[in-house]
């Protein structure tokens, strides 16, 4: 099926936009002006740079909750969401941590963003943040009908990073990612350890050969890296590379996206 069926081109390339701690997590020291600010300075990057979707992610808001945020954190996203998509017409994609699966759809749904991340789609595990027990997909997909959502997809990791895996650890990866498609998730995200860490090309290869929705990879990419798993993947999620000294926490880099996006056209080029 490839990427065409969940975004608007082959290898497709999404830049992330780490929105900075929000209102009421121990870490918030600016206001929401500001961190909306930046969030859409980010964009215009990105953008500018020849990326071809953005991502919001609440991923300074740790220590994370587990399962659910409050309505400040929805607010806060929202407010940045909208923001972003004023800003840049690339197809956006959200997520909330840690498994705050409904309430990113509900913002994915305020906004006009194409797709949500999210996790615990299938099986269970234990999260840095907790146990994470029940399966999200029954009750996100009837949550997604619900508020008339069908529209936005949802991605979905599997054996992600940050996480412990010893429940699941007589189930195959490739298993775990055929349960995903099974239970109806559009595209899957493939991971390293943790963020900033690549996916094993062998496991990138091995989720390729057992489902038909897109592969994305979800952490680690840099342009060393990248071509071992460019064939294999149609998404590609870059954050950490492209922010100053590779670090996530940091603001993003425009030689970096350069650099990064560099390697992206010669692997296109190539192609042709």
């Amino acid at each position: 099926m490839g990427s065409k069926a969940l975004f608007d081109r082959p290898k497709f390339v999404v830049g992330m936009i780490h929105v900075g701690a929000l209102p009421g997590t121990p870490r918030q020291r600016d206001s929401l002006e500001t961190i909306t600010r930046r969030a859409v300075e980010e964009a215009r990057i990105y953008t500018r740079s020849g990326l071809d979707g953005l991502m919001i992610e609440n991923m300074h808001d740790v220590p994370y909750l587990c399962g659910s945020v409050g309505a400040e954190i929805v607010a806060g996203m929202t407010a940045a969401g909208a923001a972003v998509r004023r800003e840049s017409p690339l197809p956006l994609g959200v997520q909330i941590l840690a498994a705050a699966n409904r309430e990113a759809l509900a913002v994915a749904q305020a906004v006009g963003a194409v797709w949500v991340r999210v996790e615990n789609f299938a099986y269970a595990h234990v999260a840095d943040e907790g146990l994470m027990p029940v399966a999200e997909a029954g009750p996100l997909l009837r949550y997604r009908r619900q508020i008339g959502a069908e529209d936005i997809k949802i991605v979905a990791d599997v054996k992600k990073k940050h996480s412990s895996h010893a429940i699941t650890a007589d189930i195959s990866l490739a298993e775990a990612a055929k349960t995903t498609e099974f239970f109806g998730a559009d595209g899957i995200v493939v991971t390293g350890p943790a963020t900033g860490k690549p996916a094993a090309p062998e496991d990138v290869a091995t989720v390729r050969q057992t489902v038909s929705i897109p592969v994305c990879i979800g952490s680690g990419l840099t342009p060393d890296n990248l071509p071992a798993v460019w064939p294999n993947a149609d998404v590609f999620i870059v954050g950490s590379f492209v922010k100053k000294d590779g670090l996530w926490s940091n603001r993003v880099d425009p030689d970096r996206v350069a650099a990064f996006m560099e390697t992206v056209a010669a692997l296109r080029a190539a192609a042709h």
